[in-house]
């Protein structure tokens, strides 16, 4: 449960923003909540709406002890419809589903809301559906479409929205909460550059798989620094069988691209940006053999695998190319 003093600690323009819409009774029709992950959209999207339907509502803070506060938060309100991917994108049968839900009154008031996650990954028929239903709103209907990348939205659905810029959470903040929590610094850290929800990065340290992933990377590192003719090897024999699903191997990648910033900052003697701060002696050593420059093009080469694993290339195909570009 979040009240919007936790999120004016967050996110504290987006929070005054749609309080004052509250005190000044006006709810725009639809929303557009744009920020990186673990940024609150989420929260605040569910924040906002008990506050819509909150019979007991203290200005914009819902009470979050009715009836109302409780189904919304488990996610049983009737008048709320969650929007998510389905695989991989958004398909134009959910939203004519949702369409069909809106035609039907309102079952303990006229009132409704519809959250859209992730609303860049609608294909574009369910776009140009959704597209329809905002262009004939309803002053009684509500809409919040979250999104990492507002630029892959049709020019326009956004402009039907208003816009709400999540900024991106203070690392040093998440770090501090983490090592607070009894978290290591060395980990703190890593995990903060991994992701600014504090209990996302709770889960990922206590997962035994995180920690199996991060002796993967350096592993990687040292075989590419050490025998890189067996590198290939490596890679489908220990990375891939850990590394299954997509998501999982964004992550790995990560951790990977964190190598190469840290060893270009190591270069540049920025002590205090190295993320890997055990590491300092291995990194000593692959700095005599990585220049700069090669790192950068080492990094180059990961965020591109990145772009090709978001397109669906072959996750082992992806990870070959990758390992033939590292490789001195």
């Amino acid at each position: 449960m979040h009240t919007w003093e936790d999120m004016k600690q967050i996110q504290p323009l987006v929070s005054k923003m749609l309080i004052n819409s509250f005190k000044k009774n006006r709810i725009s029709h639809a929303y557009l909540f744009q920020g990186s992950q673990g940024t609150g959209k989420r929260e605040i999207g569910l924040l906002f709406t008990k506050a819509i339907f909150c019979p007991n509502r203290d200005g914009a803070e819902p009470c979050h002890r009715c009836n109302a506060c409780k189904r919304i938060e488990s996610g049983n309100h009737p008048d709320v419809h969650w929007i998510k991917p389905d695989g991989q994108s958004i398909k134009k049968d959910q939203i004519l589903h949702l369409q069909k839900e809106f035609t039907y009154t309102g079952l303990e008031s006229n009132q409704k809301v519809y959250i859209v996650e992730s609303a860049d990954k609608m294909t574009v028929n369910a776009a140009n559906r959704l597209l329809k239903f905002l262009e004939e709103p309803s002053k009684q209907t509500t809409a919040m479409l979250l999104t990492e990348n507002s630029h892959a939205i049709l020019d326009t659905i956004r402009s039907r929205c208003q816009l709400m810029a999540f900024q991106p959470l203070n690392a040093q903040n998440v770090e501090e909460k983490l090592t607070g929590e009894g978290v290591s610094e060395s980990t703190a850290k890593l995990l903060s550059q991994m992701t600014n929800n504090l209990s996302e990065a709770l889960e990922i340290n206590a997962d035994d798989w995180f920690a199996n992933a991060r002796k993967l990377v350096i592993q990687l590192i040292e075989v590419l620094n050490n025998k890189p003719n067996e590198a290939l090897l490596f890679i489908n024999h220990q990375w891939m069988p850990h590394f299954k699903e997509r998501e999982q191997l964004q992550r790995g990648l990560d951790l990977l691209m964190f190598w190469f910033k840290d060893l270009i900052n190591y270069e540049l003697e920025r002590e205090e940006a190295i993320i890997y701060s055990q590491e300092r002696d291995r990194m000593e050593q692959m700095s005599m053999s990585w220049s700069r420059q090669s790192a950068v093009r080492g990094l180059s080469s990961i965020l591109e695998a990145k772009r090709k694993i978001n397109q669906n290339v072959h996750p082992t195909l992806v990870m070959e190319q990758l390992t033939l570009h590292l490789k001195r």
